[in-house]
C-alpha cells in the first residue's frame, strides 16, 4: 500500500517538492556557512520523494548543543516557510476523505522540515 501511496504523491506534487528541497540545498551549499543546512535540505529533498512507510526518528545526537544551534537557525531562516507550506497542504489535503492519508504525510514532513537536525526519516 506505501508504494502505492508513493506512486500517487510523486505524481501530485512530491515530485516537484523534492526538486524544490534539492535545488535549495544545492544553492545553499555554494556557501561554506550554507553547506551543512545544503545537506540536510538535500536528504529532506530525499525524504520527501517517498514518504509513505517511514517514520521520523531521532538520532542519539539530538539532545547536542550544536544540533539545537542549527535548529535555530535553521527554524529562523528556511523552516518556518517550510513548515508552514506543509500545514496549508495538509489542511487543503484533510478537507477530503481521499486526501487524509496525503495530508497525514505533510503533517509528518512538517515536523521534519521544522526541526531536521537530530532526525531522520527512515
Amino acid at each position: 500500500m506505501s508504494l502505492l501511496g508513493n506512486i500517487i504523491w510523486l505524481v501530485f506534487g512530491g515530485l516537484l517538492s523534492g526538486v524544490g528541497y534539492i535545488i535549495g540545498g544545492i544553492g545553499l551549499c555554494l556557501t561554506i556557512i550554507g553547506i551543512p543546512f545544503g545537506i540536510k535540505a538535500i536528504q529532506l529533498g530525499m525524504a520527501t520523494f517517498t514518504p509513505f512507510g517511514r517514520e521520523i526518528v531521532e538520532k542519539p545526537d539530538a539532545d547536542s548543543l550544536f544540533t539545537m544551534i542549527f535548529n535555530v537557525i535553521w527554524i529562523v531562516l528556511f523552516g518556518w516557510e517550510i513548515a508552514l507550506n506543509h500545514l496549508i497542504w495538509g489542511v487543503v489535503l484533510a478537507i477530503t476523505i481521499v486526501g487524509i492519508p496525503f495530508a497525514k504525510q505533510h503533517f509528518k514532513l512538517m515536523v521534519l522540515a521544522l526541526l531536521p537536525f537530530g532526525r531522520d526519516l527512515v
